[in-house]
């Protein structure tokens, strides 16, 4: 008796097991990803995330991980989650730079977890892992968290519990997507930091002051100074050209006064009209130029008071 229900039972787990393998009962997917926690499954059953935070993947580190993989293989399994309709074909929830780099490797079969996530929990998974490890750019992290607020509804607060970040941090980084899109690209292919770029959130021409930040490797506190001080090098630029203009055109009369008075004391004299009043400029090199100017005055019976 207890071998007919042996024989049945190796049946049935039989059965499920061709089933599972042909796309059938998938209800006893999840049963079958509790049994086996970890797995290996082929590099072609793999398919990159649709919630992958990550856009840009370093050439450089890839390399470094590519030959990781070659020495040790893959240490640490890829987070993955079955395709809906498809029996053998996953979707990578946090792992993507892992199984890049074991294709470049020639590695033919990765470890996998395999997990029952909703939408929004794998693009949470994805940001997380990403964000612990460091993995993301400031852009990306920020895309992150937009994906979450915009497409499922979290809060700032329900993210910064999420990513073990502060909601300032959350807040802050969010708003470096206000930047135009030429800072932004400087930001995501490393020309400027997340520290850079903070700081000129509040700039009045944030690219012009970026610009000169690049140009000049300016730091961070040296980007806020610049930034607060709102002289952009436009503007620094446009107020240099205008003190090197030439004032308003002086009329006859003007220029005529101004001659006769620099003959009269020996000096350039200057007249500045301001509508019915003004200013003269008397232009001296020494302190005695300037006490000969005085004598002549008090000489001058026309220049003293009550005449």
């Amino acid at each position: 008796m207890s071998d007919q229900s042996g024989q049945g039972r190796e049946k049935r787990n039989l059965g499920r097991g061709l089933a599972a393998l042909f796309g059938e009962e998938k209800e006893d997917y999840a049963e079958l990803d509790r049994v086996r926690t970890t797995r290996k499954v082929a590099v072609g059953q793999l398919r990159p995330g649709r919630f992958q935070p990550r856009r840009r993947f370093d050439d450089e580190a890839l390399g470094t991980l590519v030959n990781s993989i070659r020495e040790k293989g893959v240490l640490q399994p890829l987070l993955v989650r079955r395709l809906e309709g498809e029996a053998d074909q996953f979707e990578i929830i946090a792992g993507e730079r892992r199984w890049r780099a074991a294709q470049l490797a020639q590695v033919h079969e990765l470890p996998v977890v395999v997990r029952e996530l909703s939408d929004a929990e794998a693009l949470e998974v994805a940001l997380v892992e990403n964000i612990q490890r460091q993995d993301l750019t400031p852009l990306e992290e920020a895309e992150g968290y937009q994906r979450l607020m915009a497409e499922f509804s979290h809060t700032q607060e329900d993210l910064s519990r999420a990513v073990g970040k502060s909601r300032s941090h959350v807040a802050n980084m969010m708003r470096l997507l206000n930047l135009p899109e030429k800072v932004k690209s400087m930001l995501d292919d490393g020309r400027l930091s997340a520290g850079h770029a903070r700081a000129l959130l509040n700039a009045p021409d944030p690219l012009a002051i970026a610009e000169e930040v690049v140009a000049k490797g300016l730091s961070v506190r040296e980007t806020e100074r610049l930034a607060q001080s709102g002289k952009t090098p436009r503007a620094r630029k446009s107020g240099a050209k205008k003190s090197a203009m030439p004032a308003t055109a002086k009329d006859a009369d003007t220029r005529a006064l101004e001659r006769d008075l620099s003959l009269l004391l020996g000096l350039k004299v200057s007249i500045d009209l301001k509508g019915e009043t003004g200013d003269i400029s008397i232009h001296f090199e020494t302190l005695e130029q300037l006490d000969d100017v005085l004598h002549r005055l008090k000489r001058d019976p026309q220049a003293r008071p009550g005449n």
